[in-house]
């Protein structure tokens, strides 16, 4: 080992008795550059396909060649760049209360968006629909330009001010709906509650959770929109129709043959410009969430929930003094802990 060192020291001088990398110069299982090339320009060619569709493809183009394993491939395809990174989806928290039991009118309603179709002039329709789940009875059926929010509050106030409050309203976890903020809450479910209404959500991947409702939209597509109509105007008309053969001439098997629109009663519970507002107890700490979606707690800021802008939220200390229950109105969104600063949902 002397004689190495000496020699290095004589022909390279100081910088020959660095320690050196120990890595082969060579790796003895490296892709060749042909292979890689024509890896490269086969996923070129074909961009939605993985290895596994590559590797058949270029066995069949190339059969004398060797090729590299799945894993292998599938290294040189993300080393390449030619892998787009997934973004990450973040998904609104499940619903964790139990669902009301529907033993009246007006105790639950049910609404969600029948899937969009196009109209004969190429426009997209997306068919807002609300049922009172007692009575099967369809309180709207609207064909919208967009589900937003600012599209649907207006209709469903007019729901409200026709029929009345609602107990509880259940939906599928969809925007307007729910988003993926603190407890689900949206703008929309937000303002729920405001009026006293308790937004519910159907588990993901559940629409038998709404069943009776997702039955109706089954019907209603067979009737109104199986073909579409040429413009939203003839479209809207055909929903009107619909909906009145559906509430007051067609009989209902799971009513005993009943039409809806014989059993549905409007509520009691009326409703006015002035109906929303959120009171807390004398107990509760109130708290005003910022335009950015946060409350300032303790010399700290804590995210809540962009869709309670605005709004204000109360904490109510409980039997571990660093634990606060953070509500909005009724609705629990969560624990905080303001000794680890986190929140539990």
């Amino acid at each position: 080992t002397i004689y190495k060192w000496l020699s290095r020291f004589k022909t390279e001088g100081p910088a020959g008795i660095k320690e050196r990398s120990r890595a082969p110069r060579q790796h003895p299982n490296a892709v060749p550059a042909e292979i890689v090339d024509k890896l490269v320009s086969a996923r070129l060619s074909h961009p939605r396909w993985g290895p596994k569709k590559l590797r058949s493809l270029l066995s069949e183009q190339y059969p004398d060649e060797e090729w590299p394993a799945l894993s292998t491939m599938s290294v040189i395809i993300k080393r390449e760049g030619l892998v787009k990174s997934r973004r990450v989806r973040h998904t609104v928290g499940a619903y964790t209360q139990p669902f009301l039991d529907c033993d009246h009118p007006n105790k639950i309603w049910s609404a969600d968006f029948k899937g969009q179709f196009r109209t004969g002039d190429g426009k997209l329709c997306y068919p807002l629909t609300i049922t009172d789940n007692y009575s099967r009875f369809i309180l709207l059926c609207r064909g919208l330009q967009r589900p937003t929010h600012d599209q649907v509050k207006p209709w469903f106030e007019e729901t409200f001010r026709r029929y009345g409050l609602p107990e509880a309203i259940r939906t599928d976890n969809g925007s307007p709906f729910a988003s993926v903020g603190l407890g689900g809450l949206s703008r929309l479910s937000a303002w729920f509650i405001k009026l006293g209404i308790r937004p519910e959500r159907i588990e993901k991947a559940h629409p038998e959770q709404n069943g009776r409702h997702e039955r109706m939209h089954r019907t209603l597509k067979e009737a109104a929109a199986t073909p579409p109509q040429a413009n939203l105007g003839k479209q809207q008309k055909a929903f009107n129709h619909f909906v009145d053969e559906y509430n007051y001439d067609r009989p209902h098997e799971a009513l005993d043959m009943q039409k809806p629109g014989s059993i549905y009663e409007t509520s009691k519970r009326t409703y006015t410009s002035r109906s929303a507002s959120i009171r807390y107890d004398s107990d509760i700490v109130v708290r005003t969430v910022r335009a950015c979606g946060d409350i300032r707690w303790h010399g700290k800021s804590v995210y809540v929930s962009q869709a309670l802008s605005g709004e204000q939220v109360g904490l109510l200390q409980q039997e571990n003094e660093h634990n606060w229950e953070i509500r909005y109105g009724f609705q629990n969104l969560g624990i905080l802990d303001d000794y680890s600063w986190t929140i539990m949902v």
